[in-house]
């Protein structure tokens, strides 16, 4: 279908490259074990849109021009190093809540747990010099659908992603209740994650496109 070859090994190595730690990944845990499942599933939600910003530029060829140009991936590097930053400061500058103020506050907060989860994956031009890497190895070089293999396997990838996502986050969750009292390491481990946050995003900014 589509001059897609190998789609089980496909599969597989993308829910490896899924579970590996990265920013994704690293705000689904955090929001998971510092706010409960829903806002870690929420946190998910807002990478799989994320996701799709990928999926469009790899089908149309923005990938490519990504790759190409020293200059284009420079500068979403650069935003994209910027907001990681930003977001590691705002989590270790967040002041501590009790479990019932925070309780109170995820509803209001869902749409900026989303756009960070959001903007964390579309402004991270790593992944999308993955996507130009990645799925072209199991796209036949003779089908004149490559557009559309590009898009259906971008969205096979997004969907084992969200999979692996939800139940992260719902792992965290329950790992982070045994915590629910603990209100001053519950602080601690947000802070700590906003500095994870601030390294990557430095890292992010020295990397280059190679």
């Amino acid at each position: 279908m589509f001059g897609i070859h190998d789609l089980g090994l496909f599969i597989l190595s993308g829910i490896i490259f899924n579970l590996a730690p990265g920013p994704d990944v690293i705000y689904v845990l955090s929001r998971g074990a510092g706010h409960g499942a829903r806002a870690g599933a929420i946190a998910a939600l807002g990478i799989s849109a994320g996701c799709f910003v990928h999926i469009l530029a790899a089908a149309i060829g923005l990938s490519a021009m990504l790759a190409a140009s020293a200059s284009a991936f420079t500068v979403i590097k650069l935003i994209g190093a910027a907001y990681l930053v930003y977001s590691g400061i705002m989590m270790i500058a967040a002041r501590k809540k009790t479990a019932g103020a925070a309780s109170s506050a995820l509803l209001p907060a869902s749409r900026s747990v989303f756009l960070q989860g959001f903007f964390t994956n579309a402004l991270n031009p790593k992944v999308a010099l993955f996507f130009l890497a990645f799925l072209p190895q199991f796209i036949d070089k003779t089908t004149p659908d490559k557009a559309w293999a590009f898009a259906c396997l971008g969205l096979i990838l997004n969907l084992t992603g969200t999979t692996c996502n939800l139940i992260l986050a719902g792992l965290a969750a329950r790992m982070a209740a045994g915590f629910s009292r603990a209100t001053r390491l519950r602080t601690i481990f947000a802070k700590g994650v906003g500095g994870l946050f601030i390294l990557l995003g430095i890292k992010l900014a020295l990397a280059d496109s190679s």
